[in-house]
């Protein structure tokens, strides 16, 4: 994983009169090294002085091998562009998009998986490494350098979580947004693990929310396996519960115990407490979380 100044950057979906213009106008303005453009059709054209090809392959000839793609085209167009990236060598794809047919991205991952490809999203605002590195949407001025690892599914509820962590003096390591469509590339599990590896990040804190069980996993592997601080939030409390209906359902929640209804935050509540890990009940008790599990860490 290459997450450094010196990764070179380029995005695909390069519309002048949508988002994706301004996204990438940010992400290079943050100091991001955003190399090239790919758009089909619009090849020979510049973009804020940065060059526009029509193929991944037309720009990695130009500028050298890539290490990172952002991609904001449609979502019916997802799948074609993170293959052509893969096909052409890179091996870290940030998908924004939202909205990606399921089928194209179980596609995707089975082809992540054979190729040791890191995809984060669709339906994400990306990786933030503060006053570094912004791969996608995050709001940069909300985030300071630190020793906090953030992981989280949701969006703008990431940005809160460290802006309350930024005005706590809790500087963040880097913030990470896996993504909340039915199918996601990178799993909370495997962000644990590089940050419980990361030099830089002394305690974690995991952002989750209602519906599937991602974090009943995570808490499970935070217990067996992880050694640094995790405290955790779960968004969607008061969230009304929906039935499960069909042998499907039952089979999938059925090795969860702690709950009636798995995927509610009541379930993932209580899964983080069996694992004796810190649940915080609002957003701004997390700093307070952090500095007792820091303290009981030493």
């Amino acid at each position: 994983m290459n997450l450094t100044p010196d990764s070179k950057v380029i995005i695909q979906g390069l519309r002048a009169s949508d988002s994706s213009l301004r996204a990438a106008l940010k992400m290079k303005a943050y100091g991001t090294n955003v190399v090239a453009y790919v758009s089909a059709g619009r090849g020979g054209a510049k973009g804020d002085d940065i060059p526009v090809f029509d193929l991944v392959e037309q720009a990695q000839a130009a500028v050298g091998p890539l290490d990172t793609t952002v991609i904001f085209v449609h979502p019916y167009e997802v799948l074609d562009a993170a293959l052509e990236a893969i096909d052409a060598g890179i091996r870290q794809l940030v998908i924004v998009t939202e909205g990606m047919p399921p089928l194209d991205m179980v596609r995707l991952v089975r082809k992540a998986e054979a190729t040791e490809t890191l995809v984060v999203g669709p339906n994400c605002p990306g990786i933030i490494v503060p006053d570094t590195l912004l791969l996608g949407t995050h709001p940069g001025e909300l985030y300071t350098p630190g020793p906090i690892g953030l992981i989280s599914r949701s969006s703008t509820l990431t940005y809160e979580v460290a802006q309350i962590l930024t005005r706590a003096k809790f500087g963040q390591s880097l913030g990470v947004s896996i993504g909340s469509d039915l199918i996601v590339g990178s799993s909370f599990i495997q962000w644990l693990q590089i940050l419980d590896e990361d030099d830089n990040t002394d305690a974690i804190v995991l952002v989750g929310e209602v519906g599937g069980a991602s974090e009943e996993e995570a808490a499970s592997y935070i217990a067996e396996t992880i050694d640094k601080p995790v405290v955790a939030y779960i968004a969607g409390l008061h969230a009304p519960q929906v039935q499960l209906i069909g042998h499907a359902s039952t089979i999938i929640t059925s090795k969860f115990t702690e709950a009636a209804h798995p995927g509610t935050a009541q379930s993932k509540i209580a899964a983080f407490k069996k694992a004796k890990i810190p649940v915080a009940t609002r957003p701004s008790q997390i700093p307070d979380l952090l500095k007792k599990s820091l303290k009981k860490k030493r």
